[in-house]
């Protein structure tokens, strides 16, 4: 298999889909091996990790499946080395993992607010020290993380801690890239705007009880300029050009996915 990741190792947080169908970490880990990477696909849901690594086998790619809990020190250091040990080394991380629950200054619980931050947020800071040495050591590296337009602006109902910390997360990486250039290590937000996954109806469809799933869709398809969502292949594509040498001359800002969707006023 040759590609435009050729031999290169990449490690994806959030590898696994917590629903059946294509989430974000599970096409990126394919599309990566379709590209010539060797995947270490990591999740919380070894289960998950494990089928992710399965369908990088069935594309012809070679994967590790790897159970993390990245806001884990423990656990993410865990991961590093595993990755090491079977590959040699690391040279991209995608920082794929999100969590948030709805609701507003008056009525999130501030245990949700903090297990927000610490999974989006402070997970960052735990994956940056994991896999920053190794990459200023061979100098060379690219650090990715899947930031939202939600962290840009308000995206129709209240989502105050994911919002806060996706944008959080987009001015994290912009400091990596600027604190690591002189070390070869490129560092790079993906902005995906309303993406047709299997989360969606575990977040979006509760803050919309009463609505159809089919009807809420839809509805989410007509605020998109390109008329209809984006789903885990159009960031997966994104990834796989952010990581690869055409995009060597590219760090400290974002790649926004999503169908024009920031151009308008149609978020709220």
């Amino acid at each position: 298999m040759t590609g435009r990741l050729q031999d290169k190792v990449v490690v994806i947080t959030g590898a696994g889909s917590i629903a059946a169908g294509w989430g974000i970490g599970k096409a990126t880990a394919v599309a990566c091996a379709r590209a010539g990477a060797r995947v270490v696909a990591a999740d919380i849901d070894g289960e998950a990790a494990a089928e992710t690594a399965r369908l990088v086998a069935d594309a012809g790619g070679e994967a590790l499946a790897v159970t993390v809990d990245v806001a884990c020190p423990r656990s993410v250091e865990a991961l590093a080395a595993a990755a090491v040990e079977r590959f040699g080394r690391v040279d991209v991380v995608h920082n794929n993992v999100g969590i948030g629950r709805v609701g507003g200054p008056l009525d999130i619980d501030i245990e949700d607010w903090d297990r927000t931050h610490r999974t989006n947020v402070t997970a960052l800071l735990i994956a940056a020290r994991a896999f920053l040495p190794g990459m200023r050591e061979r100098r060379s590296g690219v650090f990715l993380t899947t930031s939202s337009i939600a962290g840009q602006r308000y995206v129709g109902f209240p989502h105050l801690a994911y919002s806060v910390t996706k944008a959080a997360a987009t001015h994290f990486t912009r400091m990596i890239a600027a604190q690591y250039a002189a070390d070869g290590i490129r560092a790079v937000t993906i902005v995906p705007g309303l993406m047709d996954t299997p989360r969606i109806r575990l977040t979006v469809a509760r803050a919309f009880p009463d609505l159809p799933f089919e009807e809420l869709r839809h509805k989410r398809d007509q605020q998109v300029p390109l008329g209809t969502m984006g789903d885990g292949w159009d960031v997966a594509n994104a990834v796989v050009f952010l990581a690869s040498e055409e995009a060597r001359y590219i760090t400290g800002t974002e790649l926004v996915v999503d169908g024009g969707l920031s151009l308008t006023m149609n978020g709220g």
